[in-house]
């Protein structure tokens, strides 16, 4: 098996990018598409000059897949999934890994009995100070990550919501800016701080009456090493402000990146406004000019296709773990961890009494 043999599920916008960034990856080919309507998938596959299917499993059956990404809406995640494990082939799925830890246990469950992949495609991972924090964090150069936070403050309008009927909804996409937005920076504090102990959070909705998700969310989680995080996610600042991890070490350091700024990044409607930095940069016996970092983050952010590249990188992750050169970046365990929070801060909301313990749920 040395060519990877891809079919993409889900003929939306983000399929573009899935697309666009197998195509320029060599251990890979696209194959098909997949979707339920008509319309969207004969356009795609024309553009692409591939095979197009109404059903995964007639894709996967016809075509010898090896791999499938998942572009489908959020609650359809875990089914499609699940169903690509039990034909033997390896899963891709776009952020959030699916809208509840029953369902995500599910696609871990089915993956491992299958023997196949499940991946989550999360691809901030990739952004140049992210990894510059990860891997300081794993050199022990802040010993310990004692505390964190994440803040992700952003804009989304009517007409966004408008622009696809199951953006806004519970049943369309199982959440609003927890899942849909800030899962990125969850995602990242979650990798650089372990794994999570209780969480504590509630959400709302402001200003987005239109809407029957939250628009805005805060949470304090505490990890299994004893650190502390708190998180602040809104989709009510007009205009977006920016997303930010910061990660704070027992040993008096401090590292953190923006990845987000300027108006926010919207899949096939917007572009990526501003170059993700490396804003702290306090390492004892590792200090760097933070003016030559923003500088070092800038300039390679601005040499690559930014649109592309980042799911590019990802994707070649994927496909080199399946054809076992390289582990795996971000597995379904990763995306569990994610929808472990936004689940916990949703529950809570319901009952504010409680606090949520990871993997027993809800204890008074």
């Amino acid at each position: 098996m040395n060519t990877i043999r891809i079919g993409i599920i889900g003929c939306g916008k983000i399929a573009y990018f899935h697309a666009d960034a197998i195509n320029n990856l060599t251990n890979c080919k696209l194959v098909a598409a997949c979707n339920h309507t008509e319309h969207k998938l004969k356009k795609f596959c024309d553009k692409y000059k591939i095979n197009g299917y109404l059903t995964p499993k007639e894709m996967i059956e016809k075509e010898h897949l090896d791999a499938v990404t998942i572009c489908t809406p959020h609650p359809t995640h875990a089914a499609i999934a699940i169903e690509c494990a039990k034909l033997h082939c390896h899963i891709l799925v776009e952020k959030p890994l699916a809208t509840t830890v029953a369902e995500c246990d599910a696609m871990i469950k089915a993956a491992k009995d299958n023997n196949v992949l499940l991946g989550t495609l999360v691809q901030r991972r990739n952004y140049l100070p992210c990894k510059r924090i990860k891997d300081t964090i794993d050199a022990g150069k802040i010993g310990k990550p004692i505390l964190a936070q994440v803040t992700m403050l952003g804009w989304r309008s009517e007409e966004y919501y408008k622009s696809d009927p199951w953006r806004g909804t519970w049943s369309g996409e199982g959440g609003g800016v927890l899942v849909s937005q800030a899962s990125h920076q969850i995602d990242l504090v979650n990798w650089y701080m372990g794994e999570i102990e209780s969480i504590y959070g509630l959400s709302a909705n402001f200003n987005h009456p239109y809407i029957e998700v939250e628009d805005s969310a805060v949470a304090v989680i505490k990890y299994k090493n004893g650190g502390l995080a708190t998180l602040l996610a809104s989709n009510s600042q007009n205009p977006a402000l920016y997303g930010k991890v910061h990660v704070f070490g027992s040993n008096g350091s401090a590292v953190g990146v923006q990845t987000d700024g300027g108006q926010m990044f919207i899949a096939g409607v917007s572009e990526i406004e501003e170059p993700p930095v490396t804003d702290i940069w306090q390492v004892q016996g590792n200090e760097k000019n933070l003016d030559e970092l923003i500088k070092e983050d800038s300039d390679f952010f601005n040499s690559v296709d930014k649109m592309i590249y980042f799911h590019q990188k990802h994707i070649e992750n994927f496909v080199n773990a399946i054809l076992g050169t390289e582990p795996l970046c971000a597995d379904g365990e990763a995306g569990r961890a994610t929808v472990e929070v936004c689940e916990a801060i949703y529950t809570i909301t319901k009952k504010p009494d409680q606090i949520w313990h990871s993997k027993e749920h809800i204890a008074i």
